[in-house]
C-alpha cells in the first residue's frame, strides 16, 4: 500500500535530495606561464651601496672624523717629532721636512657610490675599463667634511697629498675632478697614483709603501686618511691574521695620527674572505664569504 505524502512536505523530500547531490568539479584549467621576470638580480652590495648613499649615518661619520682631524692638527703640526709614517717607510728623518697631510682618494675623499651603483644595477662587477670611464667623467662628488678639512691644512702650510690606487693615466681627470670639488691640489706630488716610479723600490702589487717612502725624502706626515688599512701600513698576508699583525703596532695612532673610514661597499677585506681568488666563480665567492661569518 502506498502512502501519499502532502504537497508541501513531497517538495521538502525532493529539495534534500537535490543538495545532497554532489557539485560538480570544476574543470581544471592549464597554469597561466610567468611574466618574463624584469626584476634587477640579486646582488650582495646593494645594501652597502644604498646606506653609502642615503644615510644619514654616513655623511656623520665623515664630519666626525674630519672634524676631529682639523682640532688635532696644528697640535701636531706644533709637535716637531710628531709624524704619521710607519717606521719601515720613514727613510729619512722627519726633523725639518715641510708638514705633510695623506689622503686616500676613493671613498675616502671622493664618493664613488654612483659607479657602484650601476654595478647593482647591471649586475655586473668591477672591470678596469668601466672603472676608468668613470673617473673620466669627473662627477665624483667631495666626501662630507673633507674640503674644510684639507683647505684648513692649506691655509696653515701643510701640503695635501693624495695617494691613491687609481692608475697614473687617470692621473689628469682626477686631479680635475679634485679642483671641481674645492679641494687643494699642488706640487708635483700632489698626485701619486699607481704606477708612480720610484726609485730603487720595488712595487708589489698595489701596496702604497714606495709611494709612502717617496715622500718621506721631502715630508714630515702628520695624518693619514683612508678607508682600507693599506693606506696605512704594508700588509705581506691579505687575510684575518695577517691583517691583525699589520696593525698590531699602530693601534695606538688611530684617531691621532690615522684616520680610518667606512667602505662596505669593497676593499682587501672582502677577497680576505675567500683566499684573495678573484677567479673563483661569484657563487663559491658568496659561499665563502657566508662561510665567514658568526652565528652566535
Amino acid at each position: 500500500m502506498s502512502v501519499r505524502l502532502p504537497a508541501a512536505l513531497a517538495a521538502l523530500v525532493l529539495l534534500a535530495g537535490c543538495s545532497a547531490a554532489p557539485a560538480k568539479a570544476p574543470v581544471a584549467s592549464a597554469p597561466a606561464a610567468p611574466a618574463p621576470s624584469t626584476a634587477t638580480p640579486a646582488d650582495d652590495n646593494l645594501n652597502a651601496v644604498a646606506w653609502s648613499q642615503t644615510a644619514i649615518e654616513h655623511d656623520l661619520i665623515y664630519l666626525q672624523t674630519y672634524r676631529d682631524a682639523q682640532s688635532r692638527l696644528l697640535a701636531a703640526l706644533a709637535d716637531k717629532q710628531w709624524d704619521a709614517l710607519p717606521k719601515d717607510d720613514r727613510l729619512a728623518p722627519a726633523a725639518g721636512l715641510k708638514p705633510a697631510v695623506v689622503l686616500d682618494i676613493d671613498e675616502t675623499v671622493l664618493d664613488n657610490s654612483p659607479y657602484q651603483a650601476r654595478l647593482v644595477k647591471s649586475g655586473g662587477e668591477y672591470n678596469e675599463a668601466d672603472w676608468a670611464a668613470w673617473c673620466n667623467e669627473q662627477r665624483a662628488r667631495a666626501l662630507p667634511g673633507v674640503v674644510e678639512f684639507t683647505q684648513f691644512a692649506a691655509s696653515h702650510g701643510i701640503a695635501v697629498i693624495y695617494i691613491s690606487n687609481r692608475a697614473k693615466d687617470l692621473d689628469q681627470a682626477t686631479l680635475a675632478n679634485l679642483r671641481k670639488e674645492g679641494l687643494p691640489v699642488s706640487g708635483p706630488e700632489a698626485f701619486l697614483g699607481l704606477g708612480t716610479f720610484v726609485e730603487d723600490c720595488e712595487q708589489i702589487g698595489t701596496e702604497k709603501s714606495c709611494r709612502r717612502q717617496l715622500i718621506s725624502h721631502k715630508y714630515r706626515v702628520l695624518m693619514q686618511f683612508g678607508d682600507q688599512i693599506g693606506d696605512f701600513v704594508t700588509v705581506l698576508a691579505n687575510n684575518e691574521a695577517g691583517r691583525q699583525k699589520a696593525m698590531a703596532s699602530y693601534v695606538n695612532w688611530i684617531g691621532t695620527r690615522w684616520f680610518v673610514l667606512p667602505n662596505p661597499t669593497y676593499g682587501a677585506w672582502e677577497p680576505a674572505l675567500f683566499n684573495n681568488d678573484w677567479a673563483a666563480p661569484r657563487d663559491e665567492r658568496r659561499r665563502q664569504k657566508i662561510q665567514s661569518l658568526r652565528f652566535d
